[in-house]
């Protein structure tokens, strides 16, 4: 049952607190937190969290870059590194997006905030209150599953040793979810620094991710409440025109109409905007980072290891959760645009005004414009895309996987 809006608002001083409170939890730590009100003090504490962020996250990646480049090793063994490399370049594409588009997070806020200030009847707030408890939910939930999956890899990768037979002499390996290039990882107190600042690095690169798709939920949710409310003033204003004895408040109530929908498209477009490139970057790494914990699933099967099949399984469920999520609120945002002008058809329209019907005529006709989250303005997001990336990377790991199988074939019979 959803919480009465005065509730919430004394549990959180305002109401838009409660829409964007976990984000700001998520945010704020790597300093990705637009706030116009922070003080001197706190943009400079946020500036230094931005440069210490950007050091850790370049010390994993460019040696693991240069060894998966220069390092001689079996095919496998690259392809094991190549799946948490490519997260971590994600991760940081995520977070200089969410550094560069600083002031459109900003201003998609502030608009959320200002819909809560002009929004003031209760059944009206009651279901933006909905809304914002889902967008808050779903927020939370993906960034305590990806979280988890990824710091599981993490210590999967880079806690537990490995021992060796060389001999008569028995070694004990040190490993590391990213292997750099020529460092000694092997002594123990270097093996834990660097342990360390992978594991820094690794929370800096998944709280961006966590925190871009927190934002498009708390965003797109928003949009649909708002897109709701909508629904409920047409019919009102079509099936109630009689409460309007005075003329001025029956054109007002109008206007407000077709102003606070062109308000929500604009509202939308601002979040295809931020999330467009975002979006691309997601879909290039689930076309290629997707299909690698697939093919370590089918390599691991064959030894039957549990902790690391555990680990594959839980980051590939999260990737999944992931994609299919900005492929959903692509789905159900066009689908909410369009029914706007379907609504507005099946009112009773006819019995109103001419010059009335001419003005719900523009809601219909601007309804029939499609609205639609793209990658990269290349790709739709939506329920087809997702169907499209799965079955490509079910195709793709088991292909690599059968040549990979003729590989070591052929290896042994040399």
């Amino acid at each position: 049952m959803t919480d009465e809006p005065g509730t919430v608002e004394r549990k959180y001083n305002n109401l838009s607190e409660y829409s964007i409170q976990v984000n700001r939890l998520i945010l704020r730590p790597i300093g990705a937190w637009p706030d116009s009100n922070s003080t001197t003090l706190e943009k400079i504490r946020s500036r230094i969290l931005t440069v210490i962020c950007w050091c850790f996250w370049l010390f994993t990646m460019i040696p693991g870059v240069l060894n998966i480049i220069l390092k001689k090793e079996d095919i496998y063994i690259k392809l094991k590194t190549l799946g948490p490399l490519c997260d971590w370049g994600v991760g940081g594409f995520n977070y200089a997006m969410l550094l560069l588009r600083r002031n459109d997070i900003h201003d998609c806020l502030e608009h959320i905030r200002t819909d809560w200030k002009i929004i003031t009847r209760s059944e009206d707030q009651q279901v933006m209150l909905k809304n914002a408890k889902l967008g808050r939910y779903v927020a939370g939930f993906c960034a305590a599953f990806m979280q988890g999956g990824v710091f599981s890899a993490c210590i999967v990768y880079g806690v537990f040793t490995q021992t060796v037979e060389v001999g008569n002499e028995t070694l004990i390996i040190y490993t590391l979810p990213c292997p750099p290039y020529k460092l000694p990882v092997q002594t123990k107190s270097i093996h834990d620094i660097i342990l360390g600042t992978q594991f820094l690095s690794a929370f800096i690169s998944i709280s961006s991710t966590t925190g871009v798709f927190g934002l498009a939920t708390v965003f797109a949710s928003h949009a649909l409440g708002q897109l709701n409310i909508m629904m409920v003033w047409v019919n009102e204003f079509v099936n109630q025109q009689s409460r309007y004895q005075n003329s001025n408040a029956y054109v007002n109530k109008l206007g407000a109409i077709v102003e606070h929908h062109l308000r929500v498209l604009s509202f939308i477009a601002r979040i295809e905007s931020i999330m467009s490139p975002i979006c691309f970057m997601e879909m290039f790494k689930s076309l290629l980072g997707m299909c690698m914990p697939s093919y370590y699933i089918l390599a691991e099967l064959s030894e039957f290891n549990i902790r690391n099949l555990t680990v594959y399984s839980m980051v590939l469920i999260s990737m999944t959760c992931n994609i299919f999520l900005i492929c959903y609120i692509g789905e159900i945002l066009t689908e909410k645009c369009k029914k706007i002008g379907d609504v507005v058809y099946m009112t009773e329209w006819y019995h109103l005004p001419e010059k009335d019907i001419l003005s719900l005529i523009m809601i219909i006709s601007r309804s029939g414009v499609e609205v639609k989250m793209t990658a990269g303005k290349i790709i739709d997001m939506s329920l087809f895309t997702f169907a499209t990336v799965c079955v490509h990377n079910f195709l793709n790991s088991e292909k690599e996987f059968n040549e990979t199988d003729i590989h070591g074939a052929i290896c042994n019979f040399r």
